[in-house]
C-alpha cells in the first residue's frame, strides 16, 4: 500500500496559524433577550460578597461586571472604555443599575441639548430590590424591572413635552427661547438661539427620562419603569 507524504511549499512554512472566532456578534435584540435571561437567573442567586453592602455604586459595579462577563462567554462585542463613556459603544447602549427605592443614576454632562434631543445613546436599565439573608450571610438582587430605552426617547419628559406643545400651538423661536430659559436649561442666550433654530428644523421626539441639572446629569427612571411596554422605544425587557 502506497503512502503519501504531503509537503508544504516553503512560502507557507513560516505562516502563523489563523484563529477564526465563531462567536455570535452581539446585537441590540440579543442584548435585550440575554438581559431578560440574566435578570431571571440573577434574581435567584445568593451572593455572599454583597451581604451588608449599602453602597449603590458597589452593587451597580458588581451587576454590570457580572452581566458583561456573562455576555463574553456567548458573544463577540467591543467593550466600553473611558474614552467611549458607554458600555457597548458599537451598539450605542449604556448599562444603568439602580435600586427600586430610588431609581436614578448619574450621567456625564456633555451638552444642554441632551435634555432636548436625548443622550445620544440608548439605556439598558436594571432595577433591583436588594435583600440580605442574616442566616446564611448572603444577599439577593431581585431584578424587578429591566427596561430598554432607545436613544431617541432619552430626553427629558417635561422639557420635550413643553417644546412639543409650543410647536403644536404655532409657537415661534421667541416662544422656544423663553420656555428654555424659564426651565433653567443651562445655556446662555446665544446657545438658546441656536437650539431654538435646531428645534424648528428638527423637532425633538417626546422623551421619557427626568433629567435634573447638575455638573453631571441626574437621570431618574420612575416614569420609564411605569410606562415600559406602553410607549414606542421604551421596552419592558423583563419584569418579575
Amino acid at each position: 500500500m502506497l503512502s503519501h507524504r504531503v509537503t508544504h511549499p516553503t512560502c507557507y512554512q513560516n505562516l502563523k496559524p489563523i484563529f477564526v472566532s465563531y462567536m455570535t456578534i452581539l446585537t441590540v435584540e440579543t442584548l435585550c433577550s440575554e438581559a431578560a435571561i440574566f435578570s431571571a437567573t440573577e434574581s435567584q442567586h445568593l451572593e455572599p460578597s454583597l451581604y451588608g453592602v449599602t453602597d449603590g455604586k458597589a452593587v451597580g459595579t458588581y451587576l454590570e461586571q457580572k452581566f458583561r462577563n456573562y455576555l463574553k462567554e456567548r458573544y463577540e462585542f467591543m467593550e466600553g472604555s473611558s474614552a467611549s463613556g458607554i458600555d457597548f459603544p458599537e451598539l450605542l447602549v449604556d448599562i444603568k443599575v439602580t435600586s427600586i427605592k430610588q431609581p436614578q443614576s448619574s450621567c456625564p454632562f456633555k451638552s444642554a441639548r441632551q435634555k432636548i434631543f436625548g443622550l445620544g445613546y440608548s439605556l439598558l436599565i436594571f432595577v433591583y430590590d436588594k435583600r440580605d439573608n442574616s442566616i446564611n450571610h448572603t444577599s439577593t438582587l431581585n431584578i424587578l424591572h429591566t427596561v430598554y430605552v432607545s436613544a431617541e426617547r432619552t430626553a427629558d419628559f417635561q422639557m420635550t413635552r413643553g417644546i412639543c406643545n409650543i410647536l403644536d400651538n404655532e409657537g415661534n423661536k421667541d416662544d422656544l427661547i423663553a420656555f428654555m430659559l424659564d426651565r433653567n436649561l443651562p445655556v446662555d442666550d446665544i446657545e438658546a438661539n441656536n437650539i431654538a433654530d435646531e428645534i424648528l428644523q428638527n423637532p425633538p421626539r417626546q422623551g421619557f427620562l427626568t433629567i435634573s441639572n447638575a455638573l453631571q446629569w441626574r437621570l431618574q427612571y420612575r416614569r420609564v419603569i411605569e410606562i415600559a411596554g406602553e410607549e414606542e422605544g421604551v421596552i419592558a425587557v423583563y419584569r418579575s
